[in-house]
């Protein structure tokens, strides 16, 4: 008809087109609404495309949304895009949806191969299977790479050159680096690395290319889905054999090692590094993981060296012995102290579990594990040889003056003040409590609990010596002698004096900030 006649010559006034990619304004869709109002003048439809419409601003689609809600009768709009999220969905509701499915590879090179038929161009089987893999579907994708490699090549396509001019690691490379990965062959594998390195391939291409190609070697192990491996038929046989000789468990792993290094290189400051360690986990894969099948179902454990229980009952015994403290010169001791000394031997053959001590040596013997039991020993015998003294007020007050003697000795002039104004008082044989009077003196105290603790503990030779900090506040206006007065304390002994400051508060209904 006239209509198809003209739009093959190009002259047709009733097809117009408009790209949304570099025309998304509002004054473009506008432009567009407004020649809508007129009426085709051959023919009965007027059509509008409208390409890459999902580049459109949200101001432009809405500018577009009345005309698609009330279109004239003759006119006709087809929206193309590739990324259908990104349209709004009220213009989405208007509209007849065609969703178009990816070109098959098989089917991209069945075309390209008629092309290079019709065009006289000699092109191996592999080299169209290649182009078609890195065209993703995309059929404009696959000529356009066809055509560039023909005017590189003089129209002689074959394996070798397509690989050189996409810039596509040859499949040989990761036959080998499977071979290497799991012979536990790591310098060859390194030294393969360093060869594609050099020739100008970036770590994560040899990542994502051999992440592939161990999909492609996983998909081969069941007939079932042999359908989805998309590669070229001369090495469909290689994938098949390499499959028969790798176990299912050993690629997963080896998928897992190659994500997560992926995701490692894109972060990482040494990127080469990054990829030689996932080279070496790949070759010493098999040493680190071993696989197993329980119930049809695969197993992964760490496999590492055979883990022996220890033999509690082949122990040899413990002697605990109490030896002199060795004297430290310029050092002085603030009370004598004993130290241990642990000897293990072994024991013999027909001795029993608790070995007992010999009559030579009268020390009693413990069990390796009873440490509970050595240190009770330990605390039995010390106490024994070392009297606890008894915790009396009048001996905690002597003991709270030797300390403040080691303060002033340390010049800790602050935390004096503070010890001098406290009162340690007895609560039963083993805790004491510290009378303070402010907040700020229960501060202080408590920071030096570490060194006052120890200092009483060793004085008193008492281990379970402990003491708590109780503040007591007095509402009384009467001091200590020498002792200034708080805020409170002088407005008491003020209202006290004179009694008109209170009734005045009272009256004002002042509120006083001590």
């Amino acid at each position: 008809c006239n209509s198809c006649v003209s739009f093959d010559n190009g002259t047709s006034l009733n097809i117009h087109e408009l790209d949304a990619a570099s025309n998304n304004s509002v004054d473009d869709i506008r432009s567009l609404v407004d020649q809508v109002r007129f009426a085709p003048q051959a023919g009965e439809y007027k059509v509008y495309i409208v390409d890459e419409v999902h580049m459109l601003s949200a101001s432009a689609f809405n500018a577009f949304l009345k005309t698609l809600e009330e279109p004239p009768p003759f006119a006709i709009f087809i929206l193309a895009t590739t990324e259908k999220h990104k349209i709004l969905p009220t213009i989405l509701s208007r509209c007849q949806i065609f969703d178009f499915k990816r070109i098959t590879v098989n089917d991209t090179v069945d075309h390209l191969k008629e092309i290079c038929e019709k065009e006289e161009i000699t092109a191996e089987n592999a080299a169209l299977h290649v182009i078609a893999q890195k065209s993703e579907g995309c059929m404009r994708d696959a000529l356009s790479i066809l055509d560039k490699i023909v005017s590189f090549t003089g129209g002689h396509l074959n394996y070798a050159n397509t690989l050189e001019h996409l810039n596509i690691l040859d499949e040989d490379y990761f036959f080998k680096l499977l071979q290497y990965a799991t012979g536990q062959q790591l310098s060859d594998a390194l030294l393969l690395f360093d060869t594609i390195n050099q020739k100008g391939f970036e770590g994560d291409t040899l990542l994502e290319g051999f992440t592939e190609f161990i999909r492609n070697l996983l998909v081969s192990k069941d007939a079932k889905a042999l359908a989805l491996l998309e590669v070229a038929a001369d090495f469909r046989e290689k994938y098949l054999q390499a499959a028969k000789e790798i176990s299912a468990g050993w690629m997963i792993a080896a998928l897992n090692i190659l994500g997560d290094a992926a995701i490692t290189y894109k972060q990482a400051r040494n990127r080469r590094l990054c990829v030689e360690m996932a080279l070496i986990k790949l070759c010493y894969l098999s040493q680190a993981v071993q696989l197993s099948t329980d119930d049809e179902a695969l197993i992964k454990k760490k496999s590492v060296d055979i883990a022996k229980p220890v033999a509690f009952r082949a122990l040899s015994f413990v002697r605990v012995k109490e030896e002199a403290p060795v004297p430290v010169p310029g050092k002085k001791e603030l009370t004598p102290a004993a130290s241990l000394t642990v000897e293990i031997k072994e024991p013999a053959a027909s001795l029993p579990v608790a070995a007992e001590a010999s009559a030579e040596e009268p020390t009693r013997s413990v069990g390796f594990g009873s440490l509970n039991r050595i240190r009770a020993r330990v605390i039995e015998e010390n106490n024994r040889n070392h009297p606890v003294i008894p915790l009396t007020d009048e001996a905690l007050r002597a003991a709270w003056k030797l300390y403040i003697e080691k303060l002033e000795a340390d010049k800790k002039h602050t935390l004096i003040t503070h010890f001098k104004a406290v009162q340690p008082i007895v609560k039963d044989e083993h805790t004491f409590t510290v009378i303070a009077d402010s907040k700020i003196q229960n501060k202080f105290i408590d920071n030096e609990r570490a060194g006052l603790i120890d200092f009483l503990q060793s004085h008193f030779n008492n281990k379970q010596l402990k003491y708590s900090i109780e503040i007591t506040e007095t509402e009384n206006h009467a001091t200590t002698e020498g002792k200034p007065l708080s805020a409170k304390q002088q407005y008491l002994l003020l209202a006290e004096k004179y009694p008109l400051v209170k009734e005045l508060k009272e009256k004002l209904k002042m509120e006083l900030d001590y």
